[in-house]
This record gives structure tokens, C-alpha cells and sequence, in this order.
């Protein structure tokens, strides 16, 4: 079996790709991701997802390459990672109560034939009500810093959530079952 790698930083990618039990090593990618507004949801996160596959591949010539991007998408609004205690304050204030999209786009490419597969799956969630203070509560927690959307569901963040329709690990980073029929297409088989 051809090396795989997965072209991303995340521990929690790295941790779903793991529960596989396939052997893989990880080279982040370092593109810089430019948001095209023009684009729907799903075919930016399989824009940003194919970049950055691309941008590894450059350095692996026999390997199956694995790359994901994963935003929160509200009343069509892209809800990347923010910065700040502000503007995760903000993000969690405009889900509170609501429903959104938790958009992953995802690329499997071989590097020495060049064929690829290029998706994206969509998980719904539902944020319960939350009074002020709980919000102010899960934001000290400094938990949803740098999490698409200002939560984690595989956390503290749980508690946010009514319910979701979809694949949790979507929601997490990387949708697994998707990901392991596409890695079928490429003769690599989980199960």
C-alpha cells in the first residue's frame, strides 16, 4: 500500500483518520487559504480541500494524500475560526437557539497517477437556548478559540447542542464514512 498522508495540522483529524487503523504520517500544508465568496459553501470547502492536497502532493511522488476544510455555514454565511474573545462571543450569540451547517470539504488524490476525489458532506446542528451567562461561561472556557464556528462538539461544546442530522465526525473535522468509501475507489479498504 502506497504511504498515506494527511495534509492537515488538526489533532482532531489526525485523531478521527487514526480510529481507521491505517498507517499515515502527517504533513500540514501550508496554502494560504483565500475565501472566494462567489463560490457555494460546498464547492469552497472542495476548493480549499483540494489546494491543500495539491500544495502536499507537491512533496510526496507516491502517496495518497488526504486534506480537509471544514466552516459553519448560517443563513449562508461562512463562520470560520475566529480570533478573538469578541468574535467568538458573536459567533455563539447568532447560533444560539438556531440551526446551521457544518460544511467539510475533503480530497483524496494519488500522487503518482494523479487521479483525486474531491467532496463535501454536510452534518446539520442545532444549538439549544442559552441564557447570557453560559455563553460568557463556555467562551472563559477559552475552549472554542480557533474552532470553526467557536465550538467543539468532541467537547465542552457538546452542551451547546439540541441535536444534530449527519455525521458526527463531520462535525468534528473530517466525515469518516465519506472518507473511507472514497478511500475504497483507491483500492484502500478499512473494513
Amino acid at each position: 500500500m502506497k504511504p498515506i498522508v494527511l495534509a492537515s495540522a488538526s489533532p482532531r483529524r489526525k485523531e478521527i483518520l487514526a480510529k481507521t487503523g491505517l498507517p499515515f504520517r502527517v504533513d500540514a500544508s501550508d496554502h494560504d487559504e483565500k475565501i472566494d465568496r462567489g463560490l457555494s459553501p460546498r464547492d469552497l470547502a472542495r476548493r480549499l480541500s483540494y489546494q491543500k492536497a495539491a500544495s502536499v502532493a507537491l512533496r510526496h511522488k507516491n502517496a495518497i494524500i488526504i486534506a480537509a476544510d471544514t466552516f459553519i455555514v448560517f443563513k449562508g454565511r461562512i463562520f470560520g475560526k475566529p480570533h478573538t474573545t469578541a468574535e467568538t462571543r458573536r459567533m455563539l450569540k447568532t447560533l444560539n437557539g438556531k440551526k446551521h451547517s457544518v460544511i467539510t470539504g475533503f480530497t483524496i488524490m494519488d500522487t503518482a497517477t494523479k487521479k483525486r476525489l474531491t467532496r463535501s458532506v454536510e452534518t446539520k446542528v442545532y444549538f439549544r437556548k442559552m441564557i447570557p451567562e453560559e455563553i460568557d461561561g463556555y467562551v472563559r472556557s477559552k475552549e472554542p478559540l480557533d474552532k470553526a464556528g467557536a465550538y467543539a462538539i468532541q467537547g465542552l461544546g457538546a452542551a451547546l447542542i439540541r441535536k444534530i442530522e449527519g455525521d458526527y465526525y463531520n462535525v468534528v473535522g473530517l466525515p469518516l464514512s465519506a472518507l473511507v468509501d472514497g478511500l475504497k475507489k483507491f483500492g484502500i479498504r478499512v473494513l
